[in-house]
């Protein structure tokens, strides 16, 4: 089987929006100022409620 996105190597779309979401969240937590982000907080970076705005592989950029 030939193919561009087959074997061990292919990208896994869904592992790298995840690494990107894991970064996105150490980011907004070494910035806080409290010692534990709040549920709203989280919910703010990781943009829970906005799947409707993804089209394809990631996530909208503001």
């Amino acid at each position: 089987m030939s193919g561009e996105n087959s074997g061990p190597l292919a990208e896994d779309h869904v592992a790298l929006d995840e690494i990107e979401l894991y970064g996105e969240l150490m980011i907004a937590a070494s910035a806080a100022a409290e010692e534990r982000l709040s549920p709203a907080r989280i919910d703010e970076v990781l943009r829970v409620g906005r799947d409707h705005e993804r089209k394809g592989r990631g996530r909208p950029r503001p």
